[in-house]
C-alpha cells in the first residue's frame, strides 16, 4: 500500500493489486464503524432493566447474570440492535444503488415501487395464512419486489432508457400499489387490518435471533451481490449513455443491480416493514460526511443507514421506554433533522467555495 493522489488532486490509498481508495473515505468509514460501536454499546443499557455493556462484558467472561439481565441484554436489546443495524444498512444500499442507475437523489425502494411490492405479497400471505413461517414470508418479500422489477424493466424497454423514465415509471406503479394496498387494509377483518398497520409503520419490537436467522442469507446475498456489482454505479452516476460509451454492459449490469437491489429491500421489509425515506436520507448523509463513488459511497451509506436506525431504536427505548413509539417515526426525527442540518452546510459550503 503506498501514498498517492488522485486526477482530482484528492489524496488516495493505493492497493498492490491496483485498486485505490481516497483517504477521506477510509477516514469517514473507520469514524462510522466507531460510532456504531459506541452508539451499539451505549444502546444496550437503554431500557427498564438496571443492566447494560458491563453486565455483558461480565457475562462474556464467565460470570453469571440474573434472569432478568440475561432476558434484557440477548433476548431483546441485542438483537434489536443487530437486527436494526442489518437492516438499516440494507434499505440505504438499496436506495444508494437505485441513486446510482436512475441518476436521481430521490430514488428509493418505495419510490420505485419495490418496497410496496413486498408488501402487498406479504399482505396476501397473512391473509391467507396468518401463521406463515418466517421463510415462507421473506420469499413473498422477494416475488413481490422482483414482480415489481420485471414490471419496470419491460416498461422502461430497451437500454438506452433514460434515469428520468425509470423513476416516472416507478412513482406510476408505486402509486397504483400504494392504492391497492389501502384497499386491502379498508376491507379486511379489523384485528387483521390492525396488525397489519401496525407492522407498516416499522417495528422492532419483535426482533429476536430467528428473525435475524432468517433475514441474514437474504442480507448476505444482497449485500455480496451489490459489492461485486457496485464498482459499475461509478459509471451509471455519468449518466446511461456515458457508461455504454465507457464499456459498461448496460443491458446485463443494469437488471443485476435491480435484482440485489430488490433483495436487499425485501429482507429489509420482511423482518421490520417500511422504512420509509432512509434509503434517501442515509446515502445523502454519507455524501455529505466524505464525497464517495462506486463502492465506497455504498459502504459509507450502508454505515450511515445502520447507525440511523440503531439510533432511532436507542430514541424509542431511551425516551419513549414506555410508549410503543413506531420505528418508522423514531426514524424521523432523527434522520430528518440530520438531512436537513447536512443538506444546509452542503449549501453554505457550495456559496463559500464560489
Amino acid at each position: 500500500m503506498r501514498r498517492g493522489t488522485a486526477t482530482d488532486g484528492k489524496p488516495v490509498l493505493r492497493l498492490a493489486n491496483g485498486l485505490q481508495m481516497r483517504t477521506g473515505n477510509l477516514l469517514a468509514g473507520c469514524g462510522l464503524v466507531a460510532a456504531t460501536l459506541i452508539l451499539a454499546a451505549w444502546s444496550t443499557g437503554l431500557g427498564l432493566t438496571d443492566t447494560g455493556l458491563a453486565d455483558l462484558l461480565r457475562a462474556l467472561s464467565g460470570s453469571s447474570l440474573s434472569d432478568a439481565e440475561t432476558y434484557a441484554l440477548l433476548t431483546v436489546r441485542l438483537p434489536r440492535i443487530l437486527l436494526g443495524f442489518m437492516v438499516g444498512w440494507a434499505v440505504a444500499l438499496s436506495g444508494a444503488l437505485l441513486q446510482s442507475i436512475a441518476r436521481n437523489p430521490l430514488a428509493d425502494p418505495g419510490l420505485f415501487g419495490f418496497s410496496q411490492g413486498s408488501m402487498i405479497m406479504i399482505m396476501l400471505l397473512l391473509v391467507i395464512a396468518p401463521v406463515a413461517p418466517k421463510s415462507l414470508v421473506a420469499l413473498a418479500a422477494v416475488t413481490g419486489g422482483l414482480c415489481v422489477a420485471g414490471l419496470l424493466l419491460w416498461l422502461v424497454g430497451g437500454e438506452r432508457s433514460s434515469g428520468l423514465t425509470i423513476v416516472l415509471l416507478g412513482i406510476a406503479v408505486e402509486t397504483v400499489l400504494s392504492s391497492f394496498g389501502s384497499l386491502l387494509l379498508l376491507y379486511l377483518p379489523t384485528e387483521t387490518s390492525i396488525t397489519l398497520s401496525e407492522w407498516l409503520a416499522g417495528s422492532l419490537f419483535q426482533a429476536n435471533w430467528s428473525v435475524i436467522a432468517a433475514f441474514t442469507p437474504l442480507f448476505v446475498l444482497g449485500l455480496v451481490g451489490s459489492l461485486l456489482a457496485g464498482g459499475a454505479t461509478s459509471a451509471y452516476d455519468l449518466g446511461t449513455e456515458m457508461a455504454q460509451a465507457l464499456g459498461e454492459p448496460v443491458a446485463r449490469s443494469r437488471p443485476l443491480i435491480l435484482l440485489f437491489a430488490v433483495v436487499l429491500s425485501a429482507a429489509a421489509v420482511t423482518a421490520v416493514g417500511p422504512l420509509v425515506f432512509l434509503g434517501v436520507l442515509a446515502p445523502h448523509i454519507a455524501g455529505f460526511l466524505s464525497p464517495a463513488v462506486g463502492r465506497a459511497r455504498l459502504l459509507l451509506s450502508g454505515l450511515v443507514g445502520g447507525i440511523l436506525v440503531v439510533a432511532a431504536d436507542a430514541l424509542t427505548r431511551g425516551i419513549a421506554a414506555g410508549l410503543p413509539l413506531p420505528l418508522g417515526l423514531s426514524l424521523t426525527m432523527v434522520g430528518v433533522p440530520l438531512f436537513i442540518i447536512a443538506l444546509r452546510l452542503q449549501a453554505l459550503r457550495k456559496l463559500q467555495s464560489h
